[in-house]
């Protein structure tokens, strides 16, 4: 599939915060068509470094379609010749340089001032990117969403949109997910994740110029999140122990390094690139604050977990603990575990696997 970046705007936006944000402006992509009905909708809802490009591409030379394209498209378990699919970029996206990305955060325009946000940016939560995914629904005339599907951070706006409207979601796809609330040993995670952009001289505590922004921690942030996100065994399988350069042994000398090293600090750099120290700051705490467990007995929705084997960042067990909880509540819950040795990322990369299980649950 070939598909395009559409941009939609809100006048004004009241923050789980208290706060008001004026002229809130993201990007959304659609795959396949409405019904006649307008009951066939499916919002897809992406992950911390991601944005709403889950299928498909901008144009055919690009090198990689969309990170769910394995599940969603023509005859697959997303079925775009059955559903309409709907992808949103978040509030205060993180990938805000990007070309392909719309988002309102930090960078943007404080309209009150006429300069960036920076540091004035306010908190965000999970519940923030629901309300703005509820607008765009809005004014597509959808009356309802046939199902709501995320990994990871998606999933848990998957779980916040079924206790937040309950009415208004059939069933939630919940891919690679923390479960009901965030763990404080989760927390605690991602408070290191964010630790390097803290330390970075350039940070001045959110007060950073264009020109000089913190861009060795962001870096460094962003090498602890794709660690995290991998798994020992997987990483042993790609890189085992060899050196960076055939020429350069360790032993030798300290900037002489193993494969590994090279290839996360490389990846960290590239993701880099197009990526902001204050949005990353304030997605962290947006995932931190997340809990629905208080509005348990709002959920109504049918609900698929898709846990992976190897995930250390978010454990199966927070996926299981979920479903017990939600099978406690009378709900009906199914689950299925992907298998592979690639850690959360398998809730990308090997997603596949779960396309018969999607399929029925869908169906």
């Amino acid at each position: 599939m070939l598909v395009h970046k559409c941009a939609f705007e809100i006048p004004e936006l009241l923050l789980e915060c208290g706060r008001r944000l004026k002229n809130v402006r993201v990007g959304y992509e659609t795959y396949g068509e409405l019904n006649e009905a307008r009951d066939n909708a499916i919002l897809i809802c992406h992950y911390f470094t991601g944005s709403s490009h889950a299928a498909g591409r901008y144009k055919e030379s690009d090198p990689e379609p969309g990170y769910w394209e394995s599940l969603i498209g023509p005859g697959k378990a997303i079925d775009t010749d059955r559903f309409f699919v709907l992808s949103v970029d978040s509030l205060c996206n993180l990938n805000s340089k990007h070309p392909q990305v719309i988002t309102t955060g930090p960078r943007s325009i404080d309209p009150s001032t006429g300069r960036p946000y920076g540091a004035s940016f306010p908190v965000v939560t999970i519940g923030d990117f629901v309300e703005v995914q509820m607008r765009l629904c809005s004014s597509l005339g959808l009356p309802q969403l046939y199902a709501v599907a995320g990994p990871s951070m998606g999933a848990l706006q998957a779980l916040e949109w079924t206790a937040r409207y309950p009415e208004f979601v059939g069933r939630a796809i919940c891919a690679i997910s923390a479960g009901l609330k965030l763990e404080p040993y989760l927390i605690a995670q991602l408070n290191t994740w964010c630790a390097p952009i803290r330390l970075d001289p350039n940070f001045k505590n959110g007060n950073y110029a264009d020109d000089e922004e913190p861009r060795e921690g962001l870096a460094q942030a962003l090498k602890l999140v794709t660690l995290d996100a991998l798994h020992p065994t997987g990483i042993r399988r790609l890189f085992a122990r060899r050196w960076a350069d055939r020429e350069k042994n360790p032993l030798q000398a300290l900037d002489h390094f193993y494969s590994v090293e090279n290839a996360l600090e490389q990846t960290a750099t590239d993701r880099a690139k197009f990526a902001d120290a204050n949005s990353f700051l304030r997605i962290a705490r947006a995932v931190q604050l997340f809990s629905i467990e208080e509005r348990k007995e709002r959920l109504r929705a049918r609900y698929l977990f898709l846990p992976a084997s190897s995930d250390i960042l978010m454990f199966p067990s927070y996926s299981e603990n979920a479903v017990a909880d939600l099978r406690k509540l009378g709900l009906e819950v199914e689950s299925f575990t992907i298998e592979g040795d690639g850690g959360h990322l398998d809730g990308l990369n090997a997603i596949g696997q779960a396309a018969d299980v999607v399929r029925k649950f869908l169906a």
